[in-house]
This record gives C-alpha cells, structure tokens and sequence, in this order.
C-alpha cells in the first residue's frame, strides 16, 4: 500500500461539505478550513483539518505543495453540460449572427447543427477521440475534473454509435472521468425522410440496443424546442428511455418556454438552458429534484438573455452552471470566465457560484462529486492565492495552479 499524501498546507481550504442542494446560500455559510490540508490514500480522502494537526499525525506521509505560496484549495469542477465531441467549426454561422441573423434563421438556411452532423460524420472515431481529449486537457486546466460529454452529431444510427464510442476511447486516456449522454434527439436530420416521431422510433427500435449491450450511456437527453422536438413526441421518448433504464436530462426553454414543465414533471435529473423559462415554471422548481442548468456560454454566444439563476435560487431550486462547450452557440468552453459573469448579472454570492460549478453540478450528474470529505475520491482544484474571493473576482482569468484527481496531482 503507498503511503498516504498530506496535501497542503492552505490559506484557505473550502469544502463545500454540509451545504444543502437546493436554494439560495449566503457566503457566511461556505466550510472554510483555514490553515487546512487534505490527506489522500488510494486517491481517497481520508483526512481534512488543521495542516499541522495532520502533519504530526500521518508523521510518515509525503507531503506535496508545502512550498510556503499562498494556496486555496475548492473541490474540482464539474462541468454538467458539453459537447465537445465535434469535428470542423461554425465560424461562418457566428459571422451571420452577429450581423444580425438569429440562431433558428441561422439552422432552417442550412447552418446550424447539420453544418457540424456533416464534418462530424466524415470524422473517424479515432479522430474524434482525439479532439474530445484536446478539449478535455483544456477543461483539465480550469480544475475541472468531470465531465459531461454529449453524442447528438451524428444523427443516425452508425455515427451516433462512433461519437459514443469515440468519448468511451477518450475516457480510457485521461484522468478526467468523461460521462456521456446520448442526444440521437438532438433534431431530426435533414436528410432522415421520416417523421420526427419516426426519426426516435429509429432510435429507440436500433440504436438504443446497441448503446445498451456496449454500455456507451446510462443517460440520454432531448431538445425540447421549435424546430427541433415538441412536448408530445418530447414526453414520448423520455418516457420510453426512462422505461429502458436511462435517466434523462432535457434542453429546454431556450427560445420559447414550456419544455422546463414537462422535465419537471417527468422528473429529468435536469432541465438545462432555461433562459426563456417565466416566473410560474421557476416557481414549480422549488419542490422538484430537477436541477436547473444554467448555460451562460450560449447566453453569451447567442447575444441573449441569462438564465434566471436568482429566481431560481430564491424558489429553492438547485441550480448548477455549465459551459454548453459547442461549435455553433458555445465556443468558449470556458466555465470560470463563465461563472464568474452570470454570477455578476444574476447576483449570485460567491457560495451559490462555487455550489454550482462543483456539487450541485454533480446532482445533475447524479454522482457523488464535488466536495471534499472523508471517504470521497479526492478531486481538488488549487489556486495561487490568498482567497477564494478572488477566483470569481477575477473574471476566470485566475486559474488553477494543480489539479488533484485520485491519486494524481496533475501541475498546469
């Protein structure tokens, strides 16, 4: 057995441990071990507290990081919501919609998502595994250790299958843990003859199977809006995914409202968007396990309003913050810049920001991520810095100076 690692010494060392899920949280209720450290076996935390207090009891543990900088320490990210499988680029459609055309003006052209289906589909597996591990090392860069990776450019049976295999054949070769969603019900193809109720029978009846047997995906997604699925056809389909075994999340609420109801009441692990949703559905939030998944990249790409994240808090919903990392209305990819400029137009406190970039993000993921406590396999952003106030104050531009994931404390 190796010998445990005694992590630290920190200014400050934030938790996040005991703060609730859902609703509003103020700053004077963050956990904050000053002076702190973190034990680590086996990449399982086995320790926190005081650094000196843990010095003279693992007496015989390597120590890393114990240079004398000032270092703060937070759970390692999660980023809920990407899409970074993806080959070629949609500069052109951004060109068309900063000169004034709207993204659905944009998709019913002949940009849009299709512009991607077809770079992605001439794209090999292995190419794609390829770039979903450049993005991946990126996202490792801000201390994001989780993270969510959607299918949904392939749009038919074969190539869905390659995106999905291509992000388990990234999984495999980094240190990151890469969580795929099928979204085959991203919106019917252009080329698909059928109905839109065809295009997911498809789906169900010949590519779900398929997921199912390789075990590709336990969670699937759809997107609720104009032009791509309606809440009939929506309801349809999660309810038979459901039926299969998968939990689903739901964009929703984008363009047009009323896609966030039908997650809520399916119970979706997540509505996701949400930047049109009105005050009645944020009110249905409050007694609902349903996280709601900001996406100011998109706000941002797109030119348009932010999810309402401080309507949502104070009805008591759980809100998480994802970057929508994707080619055509998310380019960045950068979730601290992206937190950190909600959390100033919604008035977010510094604890609700940090809660929905780490373990309210995970409870979209349903997985127990996020916090640093006893027993948890150990993620841990650290920062060069003498306060946890500063990673948000600086607008992203402060990043991360390791990244600790199981047993590997990886230097940016």
């Amino acid at each position: 057995m190796e010998n445990p690692i005694l992590y630290g010494p920190f200014i400050e060392l934030i938790t996040m441990h005991g703060l609730p899920l859902h609703g509003s949280l103020k700053d004077e209720e963050l956990p904050v071990i000053n002076s702190g450290g973190i034990v680590v076996e086996e990449g399982v935390v086995i320790d926190t507290g005081d650094y000196h207090d843990l010095s003279a009891k693992y007496h015989s543990a390597d120590k890393f990081l114990n240079d004398g900088e000032p270092l703060v320490a937070t759970p390692a990210f999660v980023d809920c919501h990407t899409h970074i499988c993806w080959a070629g680029d949609r500069s052109h459609d951004y060109a068309l919609r900063v000169a004034g055309k709207s993204y659905l003006e944009i998709a019913k052209a002949g940009g849009g998502i299709m512009d991607t289906v077809l770079s992605t589909r001439a794209a090999s597996q292995s190419e794609l595994a390829e770039v979903i591990l450049e993005r991946t090392e990126k996202l490792l860069e801000q201390g994001i250790a989780i993270i969510e990776v959607k299918s949904g450019y392939g749009l038919d049976h074969e190539n869905e299958l390659k995106m999905l295999r291509a992000i388990k054949e990234a999984n495999s070769k980094t240190p990151a843990l890469l969580i795929p969603t099928f979204l085959g019900a991203h919106i019917k193809p252009k080329d698909f003859k059928g109905t839109h109720a065809e295009y997911l029978a498809e789906l169900i009846n010949k590519t779900i199977p398929v997921i199912k047997e390789e075990e590709l995906a336990d969670r699937a997604d759809i997107f609720v809006e104009e032009g791509a699925f309606d809440m009939d056809i929506s309801r349809a389909y999660a309810e038979t995914l459901r039926e299969q075994g998968f939990e689903m999340t739901m964009h929703v609420d984008q363009f047009h409202p009323g896609g966030a109801e039908l997650a809520i009441e399916l119970d979706c692990v997540s509505a996701d968007h949400l930047e049109t949703t009105n005050d009645e559905t944020i009110m249905k939030f409050r007694n609902s396990d349903t996280v709601a998944v900001a996406l100011p990249g998109a706000s941002l790409g797109l030119g348009m309003q932010y999810t309402p994240c401080r309507k949502l808090l104070d009805n008591d919903a759980c809100v998480a913050i994802a970057t929508d990392w994707n080619p055509g209305s998310a380019p960045m990819g950068d979730l601290l810049v992206q937190a950190s400029l909600i959390g100033a137009a919604e008035k977010l406190s510094i604890s609700e920001t940090l809660a929905a970039i780490t373990f309210r993000a995970a409870q979209a993921l349903r997985i127990d991520a996020g916090v640093i406590h006893n027993g948890a396999r150990a993620g841990v952003a650290v920062f060069k810095t003498d306060s946890h106030r500063k990673i948000f104050y600086n607008q992203g531009q402060l990043k991360p100076a390791y990244t600790i994931i199981n047993n590997e404390c990886i230097e940016h």
